[in-house]
């Protein structure tokens, strides 16, 4: 009887991944469907009037917020590993705090700082003269700014694991051969450093040209708030596909360009001689240097803005604005996080667990179809569920079940990438010993596998909770009638220039963020 348990069990399991897998890339196939079939004209138009101006933002904002996180985040990293001052260690985690602020909320705040008549405009008069003006926010350089402060991080963390996994016996060996210390950085420590810093890089462009709340309050045009215009001002969904399709497509052709880059720019340690590169100390000169310069970078990403962030809150909460329908609100992004991140580990267990334990070709496809919500923008996937939903399931459209299904489509995969460690990290042995003593495969699934990944899947539970609570464009097209969250508040009020009304919601967003970063700082890079 357990025999034939054993063999049907992981059978059904398939069909049920099975099924899960095709409907998580229904809404990329749609997409593609709906640009394909739409008539030349439609081509022919947008070629005409938008996908030029279009390619050339989207690829300038990538390419401008690409150096300046290379130059941010390779910089900071190599300041805070190999160099001692005062304060270190502080600095270690604290530069990693920008990224609990979404991109919208650091746009909104830069519109205040940086526009007609704010802060950084009366000082630079008080310097320049009455006439001089700076940079407007509404501009290539203003979002390449915002987007550069918001996604550093990503270049730093990766760098920083990579220069404290450097054996420093190799810049050693070049400098005995009288290389110079900048030959030594551009042709031995580089090369090492090289794959952590694609892989940075490959996150921040990816999430430039996936982002839509800072180039909308920005109004800088981009693929993606095109996307949204289309839909939500043109009504024109054959439009919006177009462009939705064009955008999947660079996206999958530069993730496959990155992943062939990765292949070939490994680097493996082949002695078993490691030593990692001793801290040079710093004078007081130096040491005051270094430490300016990162006040200047977290100050300007991260300081700053909370600072005004607490003070706006502050203000707002004595007028009144903190009342009944502020905790409505909260309570919508609440409920709606956990409701889809509950979702998504109870889809996404199965998935995990049969590409782990049964790692078949249709199993392990199925996992790597879950991931089509990584190619799959905001505004891109909310468009093919909008059109699915009014089609295919009508009396769901307009609720907050097929925003739950946007959700679990997009954020899957970052729950899938914690989940799976924590499968592979338990041995098949423990299951087989169950199943010998009588368990059937699925009490064995319930009583021994999942309490010992509990630890992960809550992780991972976690993640995508907060990565839905920060969630802006998904909500915008698919919430219902007067339903709207957190970020849906600021948006909306930040869109107005109400700055104060959108503050509290902006700093609570920020604050329930914050754990997921500690969780981050507290991992142990070194055996990254």
């Amino acid at each position: 009887m357990n025999m034939v348990v054993r063999q049907t069990f992981p059978t059904s399991l398939s069909v049920i991944a099975l099924t899960v897998a095709g409907l998580i890339c229904l809404p990329l196939l749609f997409i593609g469907y709906l640009a394909l079939s739409a008539d030349p004209s439609v081509w022919g138009r947008l070629w005409d009037t938008r996908i030029p101006e279009l390619l050339l933002n989207t690829g300038a904002l990538a390419l401008g917020v690409s150096i300046g996180t290379l130059l941010l985040g390779v910089s900071l990293a190599w300041l805070v590993v190999r160099y001692e001052f005062v304060g270190r260690s502080v600095w270690e985690w604290a530069l990693v705090l920008p990224l609990a602020m979404p991109t919208y909320v650091l746009a909104y705040l830069y519109t205040y700082l940086l526009g007609a008549g704010g802060p950084v405009e009366h000082l630079w008069q008080w310097w320049a003269g009455p006439e001089a003006r700076v940079l407007s926010p509404y501009s290539f350089t203003g979002a390449t700014l915002v987007m550069t402060l918001d996604t550093f991080p990503f270049v730093y963390l990766l760098t920083r694991a990579a220069l404290l996994n450097v054996n420093v016996s190799f810049e050693e060996v070049a400098r005995a051969c009288g290389a110079s210390r900048l030959s030594v950085w551009r042709r031995v420590t580089l090369p090492l450093l090289r794959p952590a810093i694609v892989a940075g890089l490959s996150l921040v462009i990816l999430y430039v040209v996936s982002d839509f709340g800072a180039v909308s309050l920005l109004r800088y045009q981009t693929f993606t708030y095109a996307v949204y215009q289309q839909v939500t001002g043109r009504y024109d969904q054959t439009a919006a596909a177009v462009l939705s399709l064009l955008l999947v497509f660079f996206a999958l052709i530069f993730l496959i360009t990155e992943r062939w880059f990765r292949r070939r720019s490994r680097f493996y340690q082949t002695t078993g001689r490691y030593r990692t590169s001793p801290r040079q100390p710093c004078g007081p000169l130096g040491a005051t240097l270094i430490t300016a310069y990162l006040a200047l970078v977290l100050g300007a990403s991260f300081g700053i803005p909370a600072w005004l962030l607490i003070q706006w809150t502050v203000s707002a909460t004595a007028e009144g604005a903190v009342d009944a329908r502020f905790f409505g609100f909260v309570w919508n992004s609440v409920a709606l996080s956990g409701l889809a991140a509950t979702a998504a580990v109870l889809i996404g267990t199965p998935l995990a667990y049969l590409a782990n334990r049964w790692p078949s070709k249709l199993n392990v496809a199925c996992l790597q179809a879950a991931y089509a919500g990584y190619v799959l923008p905001g505004p891109v996937g909310a468009l093919a569920i909008l059109i699915l939903a009014s089609h295919l399931i009508p009396f769901w459209y307009g609720t907050v079940l097929v925003l739950i299904i946007a959700y679990v489509v997009h954020f899957l995969p970052a729950g899938l990438q914690t989940m799976e460690p924590a499968l592979q990290q338990i041995t098949p042995n423990l299951e087989e010993a169950s199943r010998s003593l009588g368990l059937g495969t699925f009490r064995t699934l319930r009583h021994v596998t999942l309490p010992l990944v509990k630890g992960g899947f809550i992780a991972a539970w976690v993640l995508m909770f907060l990565q839905c609570i920060k969630e802006l464009p998904a909500t915008l097209l698919l919430r219902p009638v007067g339903f709207d969250t957190l970020a849906v508040r600021v948006w909306l009020e930040a869109s107005e220039e109400y700055f104060q009304l959108a503050a509290p919601s902006a700093l609570l967003i920020v604050i329930v963020a914050l754990p997921a970063l500690l969780l981050l700082v507290s991992k142990d890079w070194r055996a990254a």
